[in-house]
């Protein structure tokens, strides 16, 4: 068994440590035992299994990528156990923490799944602070130049990383609004109101989510409307350099036809007047073309 940590407590100190046996699990009259496993065995895990549990999906950030966790809570009146699957972030700062105020600490088992719940939160902020910057970033590029397919591809993983956290915070917000609302046997009245605190943080990291699920849509709808924007100008600009270059064309082939009856055929001007008709002409569409910004 991979016990982090086994101790009992009386009024808010450490006392002693307490080793997973009968006798060590026996507690006096105002003790509670709060044990942290990591990644038991299914039979370890089935042997600790009494009275109710809740699980807390952890999450953790590692670049674009969201790692996701379990963290359960067995709670009873006279101890509490955690048992962590997937998650490498540790309860001992959140221990030492506790143990540094014995007046909170003095209040019990329910304190701490208050702590290991608001721990559990307060890990999901920087990871809606570092989407965020993705997001943001993604937004800039955007406006900068055309998406590239690994850029849209970064996007839609962003999005699918969003979609799924927004599906833990959801469940994640009903244990702590259940926790502040209902009369639960382990959970002392006097510290339910703590609860409301977490679901509030909870309900803001899922505002922030869904926010930046908008950014993500409307960064794929900004870059589609600049493509076509700038596949516009591109457009225009091959137009008016089509009609520039065609009426030097047009007077070069009529001219070339070499006609009996064209009285410029032996005009000694003629060519030199068809080439100033081309400048004329060109440099005149030219001066439109840009003044009406397709040039």
């Amino acid at each position: 068994m991979s016990v982090v940590a086994a101790y009992v407590y009386r009024d808010g100190k450490r006392v002693r440590e307490a080793s997973l046996t009968r006798e060590g699990l026996t507690l006096a009259k105002g003790e509670f035992l709060w044990i942290g496993l990591y990644e038991p065995t299914d039979e370890e895990f089935s042997a600790l299994v009494e009275r109710f549990g809740i699980v807390a999906r952890t999450a953790e950030g590692k670049g674009d990528q969201i790692l996701y966790g379990e963290t359960h809570l067995f709670v009873g009146a006279d101890h509490v156990i955690t048992i962590r699957h997937g998650s490498a972030r540790g309860h001992t700062p959140l221990r030492a923490q506790l143990e540094a105020s014995p007046v909170q600490l003095r209040h019990g088992p329910d304190l701490i799944v208050h702590g290991v719940l608001d721990f559990i939160v307060d890990a999901y902020m920087p990871i809606i602070d570092a989407i965020e910057d993705s997001v943001l970033e993604m937004e800039q590029v955007a406006l900068d130049r055309f998406l590239s397919r690994a850029d849209i591809t970064r996007l839609f993983h962003l999005r699918r990383q969003l979609v799924r956290f927004s599906r833990l915070l959801g469940p994640m917000e009903d244990v702590a609004t259940k926790l502040h609302v209902l009369e639960l046997p382990p959970i002392d009245k006097d510290v339910r109101p703590y609860f409301r605190d977490v679901a509030d943080h909870v309900r803001r990291v899922s505002s922030r989510a869904a926010g930046l699920r908008d950014i993500v849509s409307s960064v794929f709808e900004v870059s589609n409307l600049l493509e076509q924007q700038r596949q516009g100008v591109i457009t225009r600009k091959l137009a008016a350099w089509a009609a520039i270059l065609a009426t030097p064309t047009a007077i070069a082939g009529i001219y070339g036809m070499n006609f009996a009856h064209m009285p410029e055929l032996e005009w000694s001007f003629g060519y030199p007047f068809a080439l100033a008709l081309m400048v004329v002409i060109c440099g005149g569409l030219y001066a439109l073309f840009k003044r009406s910004r397709w040039l």
